[in-house]
């Protein structure tokens, strides 16, 4: 098989995961979100088939949270919630990937470690980001509410703090095993015996 064609299968299969790890993770609650399972195969995807995949993967997963787990958000304001789920996702993956390519070369556990905090520190840090600039006054109301003194103490305690924690832990747990898969799938073809 080709490099294009494991490529493309091998991205086809990581998106099947994504979609199916994501709608899974809806019923796995830390405080108002569902935390995502899909930054790992986000990463896997960057680190075997390069940061266009992990870009890809990253989209799916962004346009799955926006049909599955937006709709406080969506109710609020559509092309916000639209913009801010597809970009975060994308971004992760698009970071995960750059990180991975940037270190594989000096040391492939360094990059997988790297990608796997990058993409759930990318995914948070542009889902604050929209939050702010999309959805503050909203956030503003739920923060009173909730009895926090600030929107910025909600956002980051009451709807990323334990949920980043537990992505973040999750992705750096697995990280051992990410570096394992790839040593096998990326170990080069045995040369072939010189016949004599």
């Amino acid at each position: 098989m080709n490099t294009k064609t494991r490529t493309l299968v091998g991205t086809g299969i990581l998106t099947a995961i994504v979609i199916v790890l994501q709608s899974v993770a809806l019923a796995i609650r830390f405080g108002t979100f569902s935390i995502t399972l899909v930054l790992i195969p986000i990463v896997v995807g960057a680190a075997l088939y390069g940061i266009k995949a992990g870009a890809w993967l990253g989209f799916v997963f962004g346009v799955v949270v926006t049909a599955t787990d937006a709709g406080a958000f969506l109710a609020i304001n559509v092309p916000g919630t639209v913009a801010t789920c597809i970009l975060k996702g994308m971004l992760a993956g698009l970071a995960a990937g750059l990180v991975y390519k940037l270190l594989e070369n000096k040391n492939r556990w360094v990059a997988v470690i790297s990608a796997a905090v990058v993409a759930p520190v990318v995914n948070t840090g542009i889902f604050l980001l929209g939050c702010r600039i999309f959805f503050f006054p909203t956030i503003n109301e739920w923060a009173a509410g909730a009895g926090f003194e600030s929107a910025g103490q909600y956002m980051i305690f009451g709807l990323v703090g334990l949920n980043f924690v537990v992505e973040a832990v999750i992705n750096i747990a697995l990280s051992s095993i990410i570096v394992r898969v790839l040593n096998i799938i990326k170990k080069p073809a045995p040369k072939a015996e010189a016949q004599g």
